[in-house]
């Protein structure tokens, strides 16, 4: 069920940043879901891969590269996914940086408890 309501978030803030940002551009609800749902799925399967061949560039940078890695997937959904567009390289780093303080934000309102 958390799962559910995580994609649901993730897509209010996905259509949120497509009214902030000019250069995002969503073309309904169902199609943020679906971008939502397509984000989750790369960051399981892509994003450790990238992050394991880039891992040189990561430790050179003290992380900073990972918010390249995230500007990729993001741009990796605008070829997936028909009606969700990013502008260019740098608009797909802005939204990856709002998403995930946007996530953080409304994933704190679940209140999900940490167990050791």
């Amino acid at each position: 069920m958390k799962i559910i309501l995580k994609v649901l978030l993730t897509a209010v803030a996905v259509v949120l940043l497509s009214k902030l940002l000019s250069g995002v551009s969503v073309d309904g609800y169902t199609t943020a879901i679906i971008v939502a749902a397509v984000l989750g799925l790369l960051n399981i399967f892509v994003k450790p891969l990238l992050v394991l061949f880039t891992l040189p560039a990561t430790i050179l940078t003290l992380g900073l590269f990972l918010f390249v890695i995230n500007a990729c997937i993001i741009l990796l959904a605008d070829k997936l996914v028909d009606g969700f567009a990013v502008s260019s390289f740098w608009t797909a780093l802005l939204f990856s940086i709002l998403l995930t303080i946007l996530q953080s934000i409304f994933y704190s309102v679940l209140g999900e408890e940490k167990t050791d």
